[in-house]
């Protein structure tokens, strides 16, 4: 292993699914300056096209849906015609839903789980192909799969659903990990807690007010982000495999130390 190039991408293909906002531009920003070809993936196809414009040339856009399994097998077809394979998979697309208890609608789990946890495995599964052409013992292949703290520890707010989605991604992301790990592909996760973003619109529009809550005394940034999925995605994070990072300035750890004993 070279030290010296330890957390480079250089000449490493990736798809960022979210690609072009929030986490996923973070992420997506990170693996580029580290010299990665990166081709994110979403939706709405003018803000994506607009994000890779702005990424720059090594930086493409793929219209996808992942939120259903033909979604996943298009996505992976487009991919094939353009690779012969993909060194990084970052499954990072989310969607969330809020609404009282009492009123929480069964289109609130479906959008949600199909995104956030169908999604994430049949879009692994569809790409796996791909992943092994590029994995060998010694350079292997990675996943990422984004969770949240909230998959980690309860919040006040009532989203059950993407609770419960991200508690599934960090379970899953152990279970198929294990399996993957025959194929040379190492899949982990992140758990990122408040950082600025459409879907975090409380760190976004209140960072101030919500780094009081934090140990570290500030939302996260991209530069955290990065950091972290650059070390998982590289030859630094090789040997890290089926663990879920928290990326969230020391809240879980804070809430658990804060914990009553049991018993």
């Amino acid at each position: 292993m070279n030290l010296e190039k330890l957390f480079s991408l250089e000449g490493r293909v990736a798809l960022v699914t979210g690609g072009q906002r929030g986490i996923g531009k973070m992420i997506t920003e990170g693996f580029l300056v580290q010299g990665a070809k990166v081709y994110i993936t979403g939706r709405k196809g003018d803000q994506g096209q607009a994000a890779a414009e702005e990424f720059g040339p090594d930086c493409t856009y793929i219209c996808g849906d992942i939120s259903t399994v033909e979604g996943c097998k298009t996505l992976a077809v487009e991919l094939a015609d353009r690779e012969q394979h993909l060194d990084i998979l970052v499954n990072n697309a989310g969607v969330a839903w809020g609404e009282d208890y009492l009123d929480f609608p069964e289109a609130g789990w479906d959008k949600v789980m199909d995104t956030n946890v169908k999604g994430l495995f049949f879009l692994t599964q569809a790409l796996h192909s791909l992943l092994k052409a590029a994995a060998t013992a010694d350079r292997p292949a990675k996943v990422l799969n984004v969770a949240s703290i909230d998959g980690l520890s309860i919040n006040p707010w009532e989203t059950y659903s993407y609770q419960a989605s991200k508690a599934a991604v960090i379970h899953l992301t152990r279970k198929m990990a294990s399996r993957l790990i025959a194929d040379n592909i190492v899949m982990s996760g992140i758990a990122p807690g408040p950082f600025a973003s459409t879907m975090n619109k409380a760190a976004r529009d209140h960072g101030e007010q919500m780094a009081k809550n934090v140990p570290a005394r500030r939302i996260g940034n991209a530069g955290d982000m990065a950091a972290a999925a650059v070390y998982l995605a590289s030859q630094a994070g090789d040997y890290v495999i089926g663990t879920t990072l928290p990326v969230d300035g020391g809240i879980v750890n804070a809430m658990a130390a804060d914990s009553p004993p049991a018993g």
